[in-house]
């Protein structure tokens, strides 16, 4: 539910006869599971939908990156209150840097992947990455352009409070703002 690397990446393993080069590793190119329709659409000869996102991984297998492959990854998630008491948030990677907004919290964290990639110190603000946080910034707002999304997540898309199930108590855990983020203060008792 979260932006965060253990959460954001998954594994892809990948076996394909005459294709795929075996024992070959593609750590590079940023695909999504969205890709994954469309490959097997390309592999089964089929045409692919034009409303469909993803695009197909057979070139990658066969070791050629398009020039026009994504440079970035856009991943918003907008359930709380929810199951994991995650805040909303929504981000971009673009695989060396990730800029993430808890929109609702107002609060951002940028993260230099190469130099913390276990996301333990958020860098947003310092003055050595305003480049970085000015790039990734445009293209959050390019992406979230492209993607049609509004500047507030529209009220039919909240969830609803869940009822509390018979015989359980209900939770009284707050939601965390992620790793990095700077917590707002605590008033005084």
């Amino acid at each position: 539910r979260w932006m965060y690397e253990e959460s954001l990446k998954t594994p892809l393993l990948a076996r394909w006869p005459g294709v795929i080069e075996p024992g070959g590793v593609n750590r590079n190119d940023i695909v999504s599971n969205l890709d994954f329709a469309e490959t097997f659409l390309d592999i089964a000869g089929l045409p692919v939908p034009g409303d469909m996102q993803g695009r197909s991984l057979v070139p990658l297998f066969r070791g050629e990156t398009p020039k026009d492959w994504r440079r970035s990854f856009y991943y918003h998630y907008y359930e709380y209150p929810g199951a994991h008491s995650v805040a909303r948030h929504y981000g971009v990677t673009n695989g060396a840097q990730k800029l993430i907004h808890y929109y609702e919290l107002g609060e951002w964290e940028l993260f230099d992947l190469a130099k913390d990639p276990n996301e333990l110190t958020s860098v947003y603000g310092q003055p050595e990455y305003a480049g970085i946080q000015k790039q990734l910034g445009d293209e959050l707002t390019r992406l979230r352009t492209e993607f049609k999304l509004p500047a507030e997540d529209p009220e039919e898309s909240r969830p609803k409070k869940r009822q509390p199930q018979p015989g359980k108590q209900k939770g009284k855990g707050k939601a965390n703002p992620g790793k990095g983020a700077k917590a707002a203060p605590k008033k005084a008792a």
